[in-house]
């Protein structure tokens, strides 16, 4: 044999022992495997963010700010319309008129930013008003339910309803004295006297600051809270009561949450229904916001004293002028906003299964 083969034998050979002996030792993981098998790191900040989001109380309150402004922006002209017929009285009558014949009138004299005057400031107030009130309702939930995730009683829902609706009026009321101001101020009230057709009013910030240095400060940017919290604590304890409850009688037999279409139905009922019932309340209400307006002030020395004056005055009727345009309103508002807080609320719950 040939020195080149068996210098060729030999390294096979070699390589042949080499292996063996390579293959008795014991295996070290692999870096590859091992590398794909540690948990995928996600940013801190998005976590805690998803986090929060997640939880009950928080959705409701972001799902409530959407359910507002989708739910006000739809019937802004209703909404105006409403506050002009509220506030009419003895003598004051430039928009006794039918509600077409009223929208049209608004239509002609302001342009189409006579629909959405002051609707700016609503949704301002709306959201974070919207938001307090589906917030803490879930917050009082947890409160009132007898053991965890057990219904509550219609009479329980009315009280957390109430609880919540006391809540939301006293962290956002400024902004609703001053919604109320700008919707009427443009109108064509001839107690409103202006200097030139052409003056520009107001806006939001600068009505809240007139307000507060010309008509007491402080306490004047809460003129009308107690009617206001009287009219809306059982307004928004009858709407959660009767939605919760036409909502589930409303859920197929083995479904556990109705179709959008059942939604909107149960929403514009509850509406319905807790409007109906609080309406006066929301009468007095803007009666009082304007108490100290320029030639437009009612002077009321209390609840019972506006209530015996409208009355005599105005009779019955009066303590629920402006109701056929709510009316009209509530049923798309109420449903469009139970619709949008549950689709948005799913949403971001179910951000916690992802």
């Amino acid at each position: 044999m040939s020195l080149d083969r068996q210098e060729t034998t030999r390294a096979d050979g070699s390589d042949g022992n080499d292996k063996t002996a390579l293959s008795k030792l014991p295996k070290l993981p692999s870096t590859t495997s091992t590398q794909g098998k540690l948990p995928e790191k996600k940013p801190v900040f998005l976590s805690g963010v998803r986090n929060a989001v997640t939880e009950p109380v928080v959705a409701a309150f972001l799902a409530g700010g959407v359910a507002g402004a989708v739910s006000r922006t739809i019937v802004s002209p209703l909404e105006r319309l409403k506050i002009l017929l509220q506030i009419q009285t003895v003598g004051r009558e430039e928009y006794k008129l039918s509600i077409w014949q009223a929208l049209k009138k608004i239509g002609k004299e302001e342009g189409w930013r006579g629909f959405l005057r002051g609707n700016g400031t609503n949704c301002i107030r709306i959201i974070p008003y919207s938001a307090v009130q589906f917030g803490s309702y879930n917050f009082y939930k947890r409160f009132a339910e007898p053991s965890r995730d057990t219904e509550l009683t219609p009479v329980r829902r009315l009280i957390c309803g109430g609880a919540a609706g006391i809540t939301s009026v006293i962290v956002t009321y400024p902004l609703d004295i001053v919604r109320t101001r700008l919707s009427i101020q443009s109108a064509s009230f001839a107690a409103l006297k202006r200097e030139s057709a052409g003056e520009k009013l107001p806006g939001m910030f600068t009505t809240m600051v007139l307000i507060y240095k010309n008509e007491g400060g402080f306490f004047a940017l809460y003129r009308g809270i107690i009617p206001t919290v009287t009219g809306v604590a059982p307004y928004v304890g009858l709407n959660f009561m009767t939605y919760e409850s036409v909502r589930k009688y409303l859920t197929p037999e083995g479904d556990t949450t109705p179709g959008p279409l059942r939604k909107l139905v149960a929403g514009a009922m509850s509406g319905a229904v807790a409007q109906t019932c609080t309406y006066p309340f929301d009468v007095l209400r803007r009666r009082f916001q304007i108490n100290t307006m320029s030639n437009m002030g009612y002077q009321y020395n209390s609840i019972l004293d506006a209530i015996r004056v409208i009355v005599a005055e105005e009779g019955m009727r009066g303590l629920f002028k402006g109701i056929a345009p709510n009316l009209l309103k509530v049923a798309p508002s109420m449903a469009s906003s139970w619709l949008s807080f549950e689709l948005t609320r799913d949403f971001l719950l179910g951000l916690e299964e992802r």
